[in-house]
């Protein structure tokens, strides 16, 4: 199996090129933990403009679920390029529109009929989701948990609660959004188990409904299966359970936002589905179309009750796009998905065995190829530790290891879905690596 090869100093001279122009034309909005630029991908691995290659343990932030490249996708996107690039699905039809529409509804949990409405990213997907909520149930409030991640759109970001930069000087936001812990069993203050934990979520729902927020108000309570942004967070095994049948209690919708755990990314196509949990509508998008943008709201088909002209997107849904996401969404039910299931415990194993026991780690935790390894000052206190954090990200950078952080101190691993133990163990050895460094510095510090 080839390795990362780092032929230049980062950043190289091509790079620091860009990295001028960058500085003088993009947006200063964008966040960058290292600098790395891309040329090209190819399964696993990204080549920089100096030619320099790195093992990609990113996936252009879960995007690329086939690999970079993939042959069978790259077949489908050339002949549609050569057939009909764009149409339109909000004013014409084309057959690609309907049969990914008709896959989706069919891989969606329940077996309730569905109905899908296509936009370009996760952000546009959950305005689609909070539109048809509202409209729906004639209702105007959401609840939402602190360290989600839902868009940085006005009516996404005024579910998001990760960062506050991401909020700063936006407001005012949507009113009536109302915001409540995440469950943590890590950071459980009564030393919960995974199994039980119930002291964030649900009983800080039970209590907005006694004080200052009417339930019968609320449209629908928005959640993410698996935390992402927030730290890679697994809730405990009775959370979504037990949302379902609070929402269902009061007559709320229920919107699961697997824009980054879905995919096949958890082992399986819905993170939702390890709880047997089905929500009224369900937004995804990154890992769909490997690369290309595109973005769906699935919904029970009595709940996308709307009329004609009241919600769409002019390029949602593109022949180019759904041509790449019928052909990825064979591969993650042909094997992908399998795979994922099979290397993320593998992976999760190798980490607990290995960088786990490193006296900065304080977690691992995960469900296949959505892995967290959460870094802290001292394991008694379990103060986060941003510092070593960002220092891991940079040295494994200067390795050949693509990484990103979430959370405040987490570690996040979002390999490809086409991942081999090969490449798990290269990746688990630079992180030992690379924490084995830290520490040494710290201590002699």
């Amino acid at each position: 199996m080839p390795r990362p090869q780092i032929k230049t100093p980062l950043p190289g001279p091509e790079a620091r090129k860009i990295l001028s122009l960058d500085a003088r034309f993009i947006s200063p909005s964008y966040t960058r933990d290292y600098p790395m630029v891309a040329r090209r991908g190819s399964g696993m691995w990204v080549e920089d403009v100096d030619g320099n290659t790195f093992l990609d343990f990113a996936a252009g932030i879960a995007v690329v679920s086939t690999g970079h490249c993939h042959p069978e996708v790259v077949r489908a996107i050339e002949r549609q390029a050569a057939m009909l690039i764009h149409m339109s699905g909000t004013d014409f039809y084309y057959p690609l529109l309907t049969q990914v529409a008709e896959k989706l509804a069919a891989l969606a949990p329940g077996n309730s009929p569905k109905r899908v409405c296509f936009g370009n990213s996760g952000a546009e997907a959950m305005e689609a989701a909070m539109k048809l909520a509202r409209y729906h149930t004639r209702r105007h409030r959401f609840i939402a948990f602190l360290g989600c991640f839902h868009g940085r759109t006005f009516g996404s970001l005024s579910l998001t609660a990760s960062k506050a930069v991401q909020r700063n000087g936006f407001g005012p936001l949507l009113p009536g959004v109302s915001h409540v812990p995440y469950p943590n069993p890590y950071r459980c203050p009564r030393g919960h188990t995974p199994e039980g934990c119930r002291c964030a979520g649900i009983e800080e729902i039970e209590a907005l409904f006694r004080t200052a927020v009417p339930p019968e108000e609320v449209a629908a309570i928005v959640v993410e299966p698996i935390q992402g942004e927030g730290g890679y967070v697994v809730p405990p095994a009775n959370f979504l359970p037990e949302l379902r049948r609070l929402t269902e209690r009061h007559g709320i919708l229920l919107i699961f936002d697997e824009v980054q755990c879905g995919m096949g990314r958890t082992g399986k196509m819905w993170a939702c589905e390890h709880s047997g949990t089905v929500p009224d509508i369900l937004i995804t998008a990154k890992g769909i179309a490997s690369g290309l943008p595109l973005s769906a709201t699935i919904a029970r088909a009595d709940v996308m009750d709307w009329p004609p002209g009241s919600h769409a997107s002019t390029f949602g849904g593109n022949p180019v796009a759904c041509a790449a996401a019928l052909e990825t969404i064979r591969l993650i039910e042909d094997k992908y998905r399998e795979n994922a299931a099979r290397m993320g415990e593998y992976l999760l194993e190798r980490l607990k065995d290995g960088p786990g026991r490193h006296p900065l780690v304080g977690d691992v935790r995960g469900k296949g190829l959505m892995i967290g390894v959460e870094l802290v000052k001292d394991r008694k206190t379990r103060e986060p530790h941003p510092e070593a954090r960002q220092k891991v990200l940079r040295r494994a950078f200067e390795q050949g290891l693509l990484l990103l952080g979430c959370g405040e101190s987490t570690l996040r691993l979002m390999p490809p879905l086409i991942v081999e133990k090969e490449h798990a163990d290269l990746a688990v050895e630079v992180i030992e690596r690379c924490l084995e460094e830290i520490g040494s510095a710290e201590n002699r510090n």
